[in-house]
């Protein structure tokens, strides 16, 4: 069985084109996962780059329109689907890994906490986001650097698992690996200076937001509209929930796009610091972007590594 081939990188580097070229070049029905805990929802296609409806037709994708919006979505359910194509003879994959936390839970197997105390829970839900993760930062730095301020759902569970365990859960984290042995698979990873990386996302919003029938802002508000709404999960996704703002009346629109940016922008520094500490250094196969990833050499690096 062939190993899968696992595309890293920030967001907006280019690896949903290089992951398509891959599995062009080595043909023979190879077929695309994406990683993603946004391209999991149905109608949220826009802000979260999916590949349009021609490359899909062209090549099989898998884990994109999975569940619905008002849907809760989570890594464990994720894994439950998604490890079953990781196991079948055969086919080989591409996987597009954009949620680290989602790859690392497919590859290694689920890091286990504590069950959730619904009490406890209840009691830090009353506490706004920014002051629990002021309480999160003394106890749990490392957990606290990786998660945003604004992330309540993240922040409730790391300090849930603090108060029920004595544990800092990224502690707890730390032992993921010696229990799950990883899957073996081959990591190509994208690298571009930041600057670059800027450039690309201030361009990916701007195209966001002006493709056919209203772009971006029309796609979020007929969502919005839907009577079922967004669960929090879905909510959370960038570009969404600066939307879901600007239309609450908590800011202009010319606001909620630089926050776009802004927060595309931290996406990318958070996904830079977890492909600092997994997969374990070495594992990765660097390449440094300096052209359009369609092709050229670029790909042909890649082919190397991957034996295509």
């Amino acid at each position: 069985m062939s190993k899968p081939i696992v595309i890293v990188g920030c967001t907006a580097s280019g690896k949903s084109d290089l992951g398509e070229a891959i599995a062009e070049q080595l043909g023979g029905g190879v077929r695309i996962m994406a990683v993603d805990s946004m391209q999991v929802y149905r109608g949220m296609d826009i802000g979260t780059a999916k590949p349009d409806a021609a490359t899909r037709q062209r090549i099989e994708h898998l884990m994109i329109d999975v569940a619905d919006p008002w849907e809760a979505y989570s890594a464990a359910r994720f894994v439950e689907t998604a490890r079953g194509y990781l196991e079948e003879n055969g086919k080989r994959l591409v996987i597009v890994a954009g949620t680290m936390l989602y790859l690392r839970s497919l590859m290694e197997g689920m890091f286990e906490g504590p069950g959730a105390d619904e009490t406890l829970r209840a009691e830090l839900e009353q506490i706004s986001s920014v002051a629990l993760h002021a309480e999160l930062v003394k106890v749990d730095p490392v957990a606290a650097g990786r998660i945003h301020p604004n992330d309540l759902r993240r922040v409730v569970r790391a300090m849930e698992v603090y108060k029920l365990t004595g544990t800092p859960i990224s502690t707890l984290q730390t032992q993921w690996a010696r229990e799950h042995p990883a899957i073996d698979a081959i990591y190509i990873g994208i690298r571009r200076e930041k600057e670059s990386l800027n450039r690309r996302i201030n361009l990916r919003v701007k195209k966001m937001l002006e493709q056919e029938g209203g772009g971006l802002v029309e796609e979020v508000r007929r969502l919005a509209d839907d009577p079922r709404g967004f669960s929090e999960e879905a909510a959370s996704a960038v570009g969404y929930r600066q939307l879901l703002d600007h239309f609450a009346r908590k800011c202009s629109l010319e606001e909620a796009i630089e926050q776009i940016k802004i927060q595309t922008r931290y996406l990318a520094k958070m996904q830079r610091t977890w492909l600092k500490r997994w997969p374990p250094p070495g594992t990765i196969h660097w390449l440094d972007a300096a052209e359009e990833v369609g092709g050229g050499e670029l790909v042909d690096q890649a082919m190397a590594i991957c034996g295509g």
